[in-house]
Parts: C-alpha cells; sequence; structure tokens
C-alpha cells in the first residue's frame, strides 16, 4: 500500500498569502498580518523545511509583492498606488546574501529569460522595453516600443518555466469515464459535498479536496488521498474545519511532496 509521511510543518501564525517554489529546491512563503496590514516574506529548504530568513519585511511593510524567483534572486515589486494592483519598480534581492543587490523606480517587470529581465517604461503614446542584468540592474539591450511582438515572447517563455515535478490540482470533469472520477462520485453520493472539487492523478495515487457542507450551512474543506486499485485512504486531512467561502486549490504538489495549507495559516509538508 502506498504511504505519505510528514516532512515538516511551518506557521508565523499569519495568513498564508502564496506559495513559491524555485528553481533552486526552496519554497518562498509569503504572509500577511492582514490587521496591521504587513507583510512577510520567508524562505525554507523545500525538502527539509530548514528556514534561510524568516519574517522578512521591505521599506513598504505593505504594498509589496512577488514578480518572480530566479536563479536564487526574488524580484520584488511595489504598487502604483496603495490599493490599486499596478505593480511599479523592481526590487531584486539575494537569497544567499540575504540583501537587495539592486532596485529602480525607472523600469516595471515583465518576465525574466536567460539572465535577462525584461522591463517595460510606460509612456504617453506606449510602452518602451528594455533589458537588464539579472544580478546587477544594468541596461542591456534596448528593444524598442513593440509590444505585441514582446507579448508573444512573453507567453512563450511563460510556458516554458513550469518546474519540472510540479502539480497543481484542476477541477474533476464528471462526464470523463476514468477510476479516479467514479471514486470521487463515490463520495459525493455518501456525503453532503458542494462546489468544486479539484484533484491529482498521478500514477496509483488520487489526491483531491473538497467542501462538505456543515449543519449551519458553513463548510469544511478536506483533502483526500486515495490508492486508486484498492480505494484506500492513505491520508485525510482537514484543511478549515469551518468556513464561510469556498476555499479551492488548497494544495498542490513538487517533487513527490504534497503541500497543504492548513487553517489558513500554517503549511504542511508530506512526501510519498
Amino acid at each position: 500500500m502506498a504511504k505519505v509521511k510528514k516532512k515538516y510543518s511551518f506557521t508565523n501564525n499569519r495568513q498564508i498569502w502564496r506559495l513559491i517554489p524555485t528553481d533552486s529546491d526552496k519554497i518562498i512563503i509569503e504572509d500577511r498580518d492582514i490587521t496591521k496590514k504587513e507583510v512577510f516574506f520567508n524562505c525554507l529548504d523545500i525538502n527539509t523545511g530548514e528556514t534561510f530568513f524568516k519574517s522578512l519585511q521591505l521599506q513598504d511593510k505593505f504594498w509589496t509583492g512577488i514578480e518572480t524567483v530566479y536563479e536564487d534572486v526574488i524580484f520584488f515589486h511595489k504598487f502604483l498606488k496603495p490599493g490599486l494592483p499596478i505593480h511599479s519598480g523592481i526590487i531584486a534581492f539575494d537569497i544567499k546574501l540575504k540583501k537587495i543587490i539592486w532596485r529602480t523606480d525607472d523600469y516595471n517587470y515583465l518576465f525574466i529569460k536567460d539572465n535577462k529581465v525584461y522591463v517595460y517604461k510606460s509612456k504617453f503614446e506606449g510602452k518602451e522595453f528594455f533589458s537588464l542584468d539579472h544580478r546587477t540592474g544594468e541596461k542591456l539591450e534596448e528593444l524598442g516600443n513593440d509590444a505585441k511582438s514582446m507579448n508573444i515572447f512573453r507567453e512563450e517563455e511563460s510556458d516554458n518555466r513550469i518546474l519540472e515535478g510540479y502539480f497543481f490540482p484542476k477541477p474533476v470533469d464528471f462526464t470523463s469515464d476514468n477510476s479516479s472520477i467514479d471514486i470521487i462520485n463515490e463520495l459525493k453520493t455518501s456525503k453532503t459535498v458542494t462546489g468544486e472539487i479539484n484533484y491529482i492523478q498521478l500514477s496509483n495515487m488520487l489526491f483531491f479536496n473538497f467542501h462538505e457542507v456543515l449543519p449551519n450551512g458553513n463548510f469544511r474543506n478536506i483533502i483526500r488521498i486515495i490508492e486508486i486499485g484498492s480505494k484506500k485512504v492513505i491520508l485525510e486531512e482537514i484543511l478549515d474545519k469551518e468556513t464561510e467561502l469556498l476555499i479551492p486549490e488548497s494544495f498542490f504538489i513538487f517533487k513527490r511532496q504534497v503541500f497543504l495549507i492548513k487553517e489558513k495559516i500554517k503549511l504542511i509538508v508530506y512526501s510519498f
């Protein structure tokens, strides 16, 4: 029978906003104190849970986010104005050195490829595009103002940056004919289940989370791991004991590890 084993957990007792696995076997955790309006960033070894840094804050303690992580450099952005979802500027933070290595307010981030950060400047008549050295921020190329070509290039690169071994749950298609869907259908007939059910199937293992309706009309968010052949439950974990909202996509898999967010504030990692 297939087995899963708990490897580590992590919490700052703040709401986990994002989990970002990297190409260097690290995971970046963004968590936020909604009451105090502060954002914090943490970095762990993705396999062991060892902490590289914890509760990092930048100068702006709330209106800051992450564009991407590349070659152990986190590329942060600010926001053009508080409350507006328009990104502004670039702050490059070296994970190993634990310090900012360059920053700019002149350019905005587009994407990264082959050690070049592709950026743009907004002009009255459109945008001008450039590339910068990812370690220094030095301008390398002036790329003109052809936004259509740059967007095509950006989309192609986004497709190529999917990490090997990374799996994200997808909604169940109940019109599909396979044993996994049959197992999930059996669940729906035995429990009061509502909302979208998201799943991942890897060889003989089925990972899915669902929402059970509670007597008061709220929901319980549950993940279940099943061995498909035997239909045996390998693991069941309550992710949210009670919530007023349906919370899809509460887990993902990376390099044969399952990453769960429990009660919105705790990361739990299992290997299988």
